[in-house]
């Protein structure tokens, strides 16, 4: 593992079973790097593969939610939990995703005070409501994003993405998971 991925002295497995390695060398070969966050579980290979196969469904399967109102989820949803590495990584990815660094930044801070439109401020709305308290949402939360155009499988979308980085922000901050460095620069 690379130092300072996270607190815990966990090692990667070496070597890395061959699927895994294609996976490391792929992100490699797309980003430049292999995020932090898949070397940290590479202590566990189940573990990776239970977290990647997850992160992969709710994050790149086919959804009605566009891949950057998905990164703008865990953006919100990191920012209310205070993950650092979570809002650094997807950070970068809605500054990429939306080619504005700007509305990156805007997510990250204060998500209330970038442009949206009213599909895309009822869907962080429910996001921060499952953040703050999942046990306050009742059916007037799903009517309003009904009411802006979400189907149901797309509140599914919307509830597992937020879920997910909740889950993820936890398991980062409780192991002091460390950003790539790469991050901080990308499509700034």
């Amino acid at each position: 593992m690379t130092d300072n991925v996270t607190a815990l002295d966990l090692q990667m497995i070496d070597p890395l079973p061959a699927q895994t390695q294609k996976y490391f060398d792929v992100c490699q070969e797309k980003l430049g790097m292999v995020p932090n966050v898949l070397q940290a579980y590479a202590f566990d290979i189940e573990k990776l593969n239970a977290f990647t196969a997850l992160y992969n469904e709710v994050m790149l399967a086919d959804s009605g939610l566009s891949p950057l109102e998905r990164e703008m989820i865990a953006v919100v949803v990191s920012s209310i939990n205070k993950c650092y590495y979570c809002l650094t990584a997807h950070g970068a990815a809605v500054r990429k995703l939306s080619g504005q660094p700007e509305f990156g930044e805007q997510l990250v801070m204060n998500w209330k005070v970038a442009s949206l439109d009213p599909r895309q401020t009822q869907m962080l709305l429910f996001a921060e409501k499952m953040t703050k308290a999942s046990g306050d949402i009742v059916e007037q939360d799903r009517a309003d994003l009904r009411d802006v155009g979400f189907s149901e499988r797309d509140i599914w979308d919307i509830a597992a993405t937020a879920s997910f980085f909740s889950m993820s922000n936890r398991m980062a901050s409780a192991i002091d998971m460390r950003p790539n460095e790469e991050y901080h620069a990308m499509d700034r």
